[in-house]
């Protein structure tokens, strides 16, 4: 690209391929990314949002106690914890798209094992949970630095806050099969294997070009570049410089950004903590503690699912405009005013649902920038890897809350021994947990506005 003259008679300096990114609008090659992304978590989440729907029905056909369901549940997290911190460390050394591919084939393969298990076998099937678990838990932590490594500086917030925004329609979509495929679960766990279709959606985008710069191969990072901008490579403008990191990723995120490690670990599980026990258990509690029907729970989780999804847009276009920061101490702050007020005033099952949904709206709303928001306190090269590392620490608590809420029902057969009491404890509880979440991510770097290569 020929440089422009300026008065004087010296040379303008050109634009470098991430300003010329900066300076254009998103193209069609960008939005593919974004919804590529964007499909697979709604996939994945339907896949893992479906056991909270099995479970509610083998609580009847298995005569589960809440031990066992807590543990199938718990089982799902304990495997998003292990994926997270696995796909981010292996999204940096081999790839973001190689990444993203074997974990849609990983939860894919375990949910059609766990189709074809013999009754009451709960022990093979919260095994099964956990390969489950593994894939989803790596997905949404590869598909944000695939998504932020593409797109202008200025909107990275929301555009990569999309790939966690949508995630509660898998929520909607697993609500939705419920209601048509009714008491069989076989069928609904089934319905997992769609995501596989993604596949061939993958095949048309090429890797993200920061991963290639990382890796040395600055050619094949212009040539990822070009296809973004939907331009000739010979028109990609300079690279910036990458400094090669000569020691193990662990060793440098441990050595340079220990503290970011811990506030997005501590963060996260903060957060996660209310919004996995309400996704995994709210399903049970509407139907065996407040006596609704099955397809009445499925269409009030729809309405939270939609719920949800407008309260995690809404946290990632606020991002953008008010900063990180401030965006997630509010949502933090309300969600657990939501969780106060449902321990203490829930007279009634739809009562209890319209605070449930509060609490989604807000405290699990943050996903749409939370783990943005996490990427962004590393830099390029261990940014997978210390996203992966500190959202995995803090996901724990998908392992712990369902668990925790099995352990405050009991021993006995669920839909005979559900005490609405335990909605007080546990939701006390999530409510410190989210002040806790809030305060801490106060101490986070804040980051809207300044490009990757300065983090």
């Amino acid at each position: 690209m020929a440089d422009a003259q300026v008065a004087g008679g010296m040379p303008a300096r050109s634009a470098s391929a991430y300003e010329q990114i900066d300076s254009r609008p998103l193209t069609g090659h960008q939005k593919s990314i974004i919804g590529l992304v964007i499909a697979g978590n709604i996939a994945e989440f339907f896949d893992m949002f479906l056991i909270g729907f099995v479970v509610a029905l083998l609580s009847d056909a298995w005569r589960l106690t809440g031990i066992e369901a807590g543990v199938i549940l718990a089982c799902s997290g304990l495997g998003t914890v292990v994926g997270a911190i696995m796909w981010g460390r292996l999204a940096d050394a081999y790839g973001r798209k190689r990444a993203f591919l074997w974990c849609v084939v990983c939860f894919v393969l375990f949910t059609m094992l766990s189709v074809v298990l013999p009754d009451r076998a709960w022990v093979l099937l919260a095994v099964l949970r956990v390969g489950v678990g593994i894939g989803v838990g790596g997905l949404n932590i590869t598909s944000i630095p695939y998504v932020q490594e593409f797109v202008p500086t200025r909107h990275r917030g929301l555009l990569a806050g999309l790939a966690s925004v949508f995630i509660p329609l898998g929520l909607l979509l697993g609500s939705i099969g419920q209601s048509v495929v009714g008491n069989h679960w076989r069928v609904l766990l089934a319905l997992g294997a769609i995501p596989v279709l993604l596949l061939l959606w993958l095949r048309q985008v090429p890797e993200s070009p920061r991963y290639y710069q990382s890796q040395g191969r600055d050619d094949k990072a212009r040539e990822s570049l070009a296809w973004a901008m939907e331009i000739p490579v010979a028109q990609v403008g300079a690279l910036p410089h990458v400094d090669m990191e000569t020691r193990s990723h662990y060793s440098v995120l441990f050595a340079r950004h220990l503290g970011s490690l811990i506030i997005v670990a501590l963060g996260t599980f903060c957060f996660v903590l209310g919004g996995a026990a309400i996704q995994s258990w709210g399903q049970t509690l509407l139907k065996d503690a407040f006596g609704f029907p099955t397809r009445t729970v499925a269409y009030l989780f729809m309405g939270i699912s939609v719920a949800d999804c407008i309260g995690r847009f809404g946290s990632a276009w606020l991002a953008d405009h008010v900063g990180r920061r401030l965006t997630m101490f509010g949502f933090g702050i309300i969600g657990a005013a939501a969780c106060f007020a449902a321990a203490f005033y829930h007279p009634t099952g739809i009562v209890f649902a319209i605070e449930v949904t509060l609490i989604m709206t807000f405290a699990d709303g943050v996903f749409g920038i939370i783990n943005a928001f996490g990427a962004e306190q590393f830099p390029n090269a261990v940014r997978s890897t210390g996203i992966g590392l500190g959202y995995g620490i803090g996901a724990t608590a998908k392992i712990i809350s369902p668990f925790l809420m099995g352990l405050l029902v009991g021993g006995d057969a669920i839909s005979q021994n559900i005490d609405i009491s335990v909605i007080t404890t546990a939701f006390v509880f999530f409510g410190i947990c989210l002040i806790v979440g809030s305060v801490t991510y106060l101490f986070a770097r804040e980051t809207r506005g300044k490009g990757l290569e300065s983090l």
